[in-house]
């Protein structure tokens, strides 16, 4: 096996395969995509180039489908599942990066007044589609899903407050 350093993605890559027993690299673009996008995104191209590098390390194995399309299809080796299991035990914390784009146009100057009603109508709208998801499925997740729509769900209704908060900037700048 060679040593490679392993990434967020690459444990993405080795979750989803996990949960899903075995995948192509595009099914797992797609479960990223379905599941856990809201809070944590990978580029079509970084899955590809993942699944290549956790297959060159030794950590996934591969099959041709020899119906259909002749595809690869992944699974989790033994020291591909021991590597996901070392990082799923692993309590360490690592500060968040919040890369909210409305942020840091507000850091270099954005008129809050242009800004925030657009970034509030957006995360309304998530806001709403995450608490609909979590009233037709809810029931179904396992308790780590459930949390993690339960993350982003609050996460959302802080960013509606915040929004809400910069939207009546003029009304605080007028007050001192």
């Amino acid at each position: 096996m060679a040593d490679v350093r392993l990434t967020t993605s690459s444990f993405l890559v080795l979750g989803v395969i996990d949960q899903l027993g075995e995948a192509s690299a595009y099914d797992v673009k797609v479960e990223a995509g379905r599941t856990v996008a809201p809070f944590w995104s990978v580029p079509h191209a970084q899955v590809y180039a993942q699944c290549d590098r956790l297959l060159a390390a030794g950590l996934l194995a591969q099959v041709r489908q020899e119906s259909g399309r002749n595809r690869r299809v992944l699974t989790l080796t033994d020291p591909g599942r021991r590597a996901l299991h070392d990082w799923l035990a692993d309590s360490g914390f690592v500060p968040v990066e919040a890369r909210e784009r409305g942020i840091l146009k507000l850091w270099f100057g954005a008129r809050p007044e242009n800004l925030a009603p657009v970034q509030l109508a957006e995360h309304r709208r998530t806001l709403g589609e995450y608490e609909e998801l979590a009233d037709a499925v809810g029931e179904s997740l396992t308790p780590g899903q459930r949390e993690a729509l339960e993350f982003g769900i609050r996460y959302e209704r802080m960013m509606t407050e915040f929004w809400e908060w910069v939207g009546l900037r003029d009304e605080r700048v007028q007050d001192r």
